[in-house]
């Protein structure tokens, strides 16, 4: 079964992460071109090497964008969502994320 990436949440990520950022200063600090940003956040899928450094950037693992990602792993698709969320305090997310470990923990007993 092949996967593909839902580049639609791709873009609304970098979007959400960037906010009132300008794509030159995003991109030199991810580390890809500002054209190269704008295309992927209009809906182009970026080469696979862009795609590693955006994950990177993003706080996510590289299979975050497929679309099987969250039946397989909810509980890494959830904590990676917490991380790349720049709107929470580090503080929060961090709380947020053991409270998930812990009800996985005892789920898994």
């Amino acid at each position: 079964m092949a996967s593909r990436i839902d580049s639609k949440k791709l873009s609304t990520m970098i979007k959400s992460k960037r906010g009132k950022q300008g794509l030159r200063a995003t991109g030199t600090e991810i580390g890809v071109s500002a054209p190269t940003l704008s295309r992927i956040e209009q809906g182009n899928l970026p080469d696979i090497e862009t795609y590693v450094k955006i994950c990177d950037w993003l706080a996510v693992p590289t299979d975050y964008f497929t679309s099987t990602t969250f039946s397989e792993n909810p509980q890494s698709t959830v904590t990676a969502s917490l991380r790349a969320d720049k709107t929470l305090p580090q503080e929060t997310v961090e709380a947020l994320i053991n409270m998930i470990n812990l009800a996985y923990s005892q789920a898994n007993k």
